[in-house]
Formats: C-alpha cells, sequence, structure tokens
C-alpha cells in the first residue's frame, strides 16, 4: 500500500484548486448562447428597485465549494437577480435562504445564509453547480443551452474526484445530472430513472444521484416543499458518504 504524507495531500489539492479557478475563468467568459448573453446583461443594467445600488454580475456563474467535496449540488440556473446579481449559485435569493439554511443544518457550511460574495461562506464537503450558467428568460433554458452548457458539468466531474453524492435540485438539474455521468460512462443504467424528491439512485458502487424538488418560492409558498422533506434529503446525503467513506 502506497503511504500518502500530507504534503502530497496538500499538493493534490492545491492542483485541484488550480483546475477548478481555470475551469471557472472559462465559464465567466463563455458566450455559447446569444439568447442569455443578451437577456443576463440586459437585466445587470435593468435591475429592480430593491437593488438598484448594486453593481450587476451580469456574467456566467461559475460553481464554487470544497474541491475536496463528496457532495456536488447541481441547480438549475442563476436567477435574474439572485446569483445574476451576485456572482455567487443561490447568493442573494429566497432559494438560497433554503438551501444554506439546510446546508449548515447538516455540516456542509460555516453559515446559514448567503447574501454577496465576500459575506464570509465556506462549503465544507460540498460544491454547488447548475446546469446553466446564465440566467435564463423565464427561468426556461432551451434544449441547446442545456447541451452547450453540459461541457462544463462534465469537467467539474472529472475534476472533483471525490464526489460520491450527487444532489439534483429539480427535475432539470436531476435528468442533467444523470446524463453527464451516463455520458461519462459512470452510471450502468440503461435510462433515465424517474424523478420524483427523494428519489434515490445508486449510479456506481461509489456513487449516488438523489432528487429533491427545488426550494423555489412556487415550490415552499405552496408547501410542495417543506422544510422537514428538504432537510430529509440532506440527512440522507450525509448519511450515504459516511457510509461511503467507510468502505
Amino acid at each position: 500500500m502506497i503511504t500518502i504524507m500530507p504534503h502530497q495531500n496538500r499538493s493534490a489539492h492545491n492542483r485541484a484548486v488550480d483546475r477548478i479557478d481555470k475551469l471557472n475563468r472559462r465559464i465567466v467568459h463563455c458566450t455559447l448562447c446569444p439568447r442569455l448573453v443578451a437577456w443576463r446583461e440586459e437585466v445587470a443594467v435593468r435591475k429592480v428597485a430593491r437593488f438598484a445600488d448594486w453593481e450587476y454580475w451580469g456574467k456566467p456563474v461559475p460553481g464554487f465549494g470544497d474541491v475536496d467535496a463528496g457532495l456536488l449540488i447541481v441547480g438549475l440556473a442563476p436567477a435574474a437577480h439572485g446569483a445574476n446579481r451576485t456572482g455567487r449559485m443561490f447568493t442573494g435569493d429566497r432559494s438560497g435562504d433554503w438551501l444554506f439554511r439546510a446546508l449548515k443544518k447538516f455540516g456542509f457550511a460555516n453559515q446559514s445564509s448567503s447574501e454577496s460574495k465576500d459575506d464570509g461562506l465556506k462549503l465544507q464537503n460540498c460544491y454547488i453547480t447548475a446546469s446553466v450558467r446564465c440566467a435564463p428568460p423565464d427561468n426556461k433554458p432551451s434544449r441547446e443551452e442545456f447541451r452547450n452548457c453540459r461541457r462544463y458539468l462534465l469537467e467539474e466531474l472529472r475534476l472533483l474526484p471525490n464526489v460520491s453524492v450527487i444532489l439534483g435540485l429539480g427535475k432539470m438539474a436531476f435528468d442533467v445530472g444523470f446524463d453527464a455521468t451516463k455520458e461519462l460512462k459512470i452510471a450502468a443504467l440503461a435510462k433515465r430513472p424517474r424523478f420524483k424528491h427523494g428519489t434515490e439512485v445508486r449510479l456506481s458502487d461509489r456513487l449516488v444521484l438523489i432528487g429533491s424538488y427545488h426550494p423555489s418560492q412556487q415550490n415552499t409558498f405552496t408547501g410542495r416543499l417543506t422544510e422537514k422533506m428538504f432537510d430529509g434529503v440532506f440527512a440522507r446525503a450525509r448519511r450515504l458518504l459516511e457510509a461511503i467513506n467507510d468502505k
């Protein structure tokens, strides 16, 4: 058995950070989808009254978090006045309020809220990304826009070697997560699993895909998604990570 010394672990970690940083710089400069480029930039100029004093990000939003993460969270796309404003996934919108509260509760984040990129939030054993990196009109990316952006999720999966649980927030993110693992020949299933809240699919000995309703106001205000339901998904993710690490 080869023993890996602490300085070798740090070197591997630093290399992973460098690779993710390079990927994120490419993402920020992406212009593959003209419709999304036009929309995100229009929103950044037009703004809304409550954020009139903000200088909007107005660019593709990269993933962020712990490069040694076991949990990978896949969302749909940046919110027009959330991540498209702040430049960080789920930061500055109501969905993020639910997400970071749950992450803090189950030990994946150091704080339960996220308002800006410099608010001190740090993720632990968790990385957050999205199916599409630009805010789409009506929150509805086209099929071509999904296809254009998939290259970035594929690369993240290659660069985050410790991911053992993928959590798809909403059906589209769940499907995108599965399709990416299928393309990378990780998933042995012949077809997509059926999405529902709490769906759990073992893709390989060391990789599980979980589905959750998205913590959008459409779901949380109507009671379709309750805090107890959402917490249950993260509790399960934590147990799965512990079980996989014990192997």
